[in-house]
């Protein structure tokens, strides 16, 4: 089955720097769209950032120029550089994939952001 798990969240200071990973199992993971989103207490699930299997990344306008989002297809992992972080960026971060119209996510991961 699709498992989805992600690890390198934590706490830091503003301004500071995280690299999260998400590790894929139980799919062709190059071919399938990678996200990943964040939530934070009291709001909705956003979405952050999505690379395709080819490598097209987009963002949302709050983290570009902030955040990067990668993948190296051979150990079937993607990426969540986070630079320059800001304490609004404090959330449960979450990887997504599709597969045939199913939604799966990973158990997520804090990130806290001090000011």
């Amino acid at each position: 089955q699709v498992q989805l798990m992600e690890s390198g969240g934590g706490l830091v200071q503003a301004g500071g720097s995280l690299r999260l990973s998400c590790a894929a199992s139980g799919i062709r993971f190059s071919i399938y769209r990678m996200g990943w989103y964040r939530q934070a207490p009291g709001n909705q699930r956003e979405l952050v950032a999505t690379i395709t299997g080819a490598g097209t990344t987009n963002y949302i306008d709050s983290v570009k120029g902030r955040f990067t989002v990668s993948r190296d297809n051979a150990k079937n992992t993607v990426y969540l550089q986070m630079s320059s972080l800001k304490p609004e960026d404090t959330a449960v971060y979450y990887c997504n994939t599709d597969v045939w119209a199913r939604q799966y996510w990973g158990q997520g991961t804090q990130v806290t952001v001090s000011s």
